[in-house]
């Protein structure tokens, strides 16, 4: 990508009086602030602007690259983390190429299936084994079967493969398994952990009366 404009914007403190320069050349307080660039893409011709923090003391490998635009899909959490780091591989393709994001999705249901240790010949009869084992349920399958779909074109139609205009489905698809599998389930707990410390405060308050 080529840097198309660039901006710096110092969070360093301002000087004490108007007019201070010797104050503020010299304040012990280290240079710091936000840098934000805009980049071309050479190949799609598309704009992404991105932005980081740094100050003169931090470490080059502290500082954190955040892409603002665009969009680089919902992040989920409670994920393990082989499924974690190959959901946020296909995140990165997203604002790429659609085919490669539909690739890269795919892949990571591959990676679901072995978290889950199923078995069979091709993704879809893994799937198959999941709602049968009742680890997800049968419509679900549907959906997972979709995004399965929707990757191949991209694999084998790479001329007539996938827009833009699917990458909402691609991210709705990939979500609700997600959702479904790990997320939803950690969410419960937690829930039920705080109901479990709520029942023994109010315990411990009736017993003190």
């Amino acid at each position: 990508m080529n840097i198309a404009s660039s901006y710096d914007l110092s969070t360093k403190p301002e000087p004490d009086y108007p007019g201070d320069e010797y104050y503020y050349n010299y304040n012990p307080e280290p240079d710091q602030g936000y840098t934000y660039e805009l980049l071309l893409c050479l190949a799609c011709k598309k704009a992404t602007l991105r932005e980081w923090f740094e100050h003169d003391l931090m470490d080059p490998e502290d500082i954190k690259l955040e892409t603002l635009y665009p969009s680089q899909g919902v992040k989920l959490f409670y994920l393990p983390s082989s499924i974690q780091k190959a959901y946020e591989a296909a995140l990165k393709a997203r604002a790429i190429d659609a085919n490669a994001y539909a690739i890269l999705l795919g892949r990571m249901l591959e990676v679901v299936c072995e978290d889950r240790e199923v078995k069979g010949k091709n993704l879809y009869d893994k799937l198959k084994v999941l709602a049968d084992n009742g680890e997800i349920p049968n419509n679900l399958v549907g959906v997972a079967h979709g995004l399965r779909m929707l990757r191949n074109i991209g694999v084998h139609e790479p001329l007539k493969g996938l827009s833009s205009d699917e990458i909402p489905i691609l991210d709705d698809l990939s979500r609700a398994i997600l959702e479904y599998l790990y997320i939803a389930p950690n969410l419960a707990m937690k829930a039920e952990a705080s109901f479990e410390r709520l029942k023994k405060k109010k315990a411990e308050i009736k017993d003190k009366e």
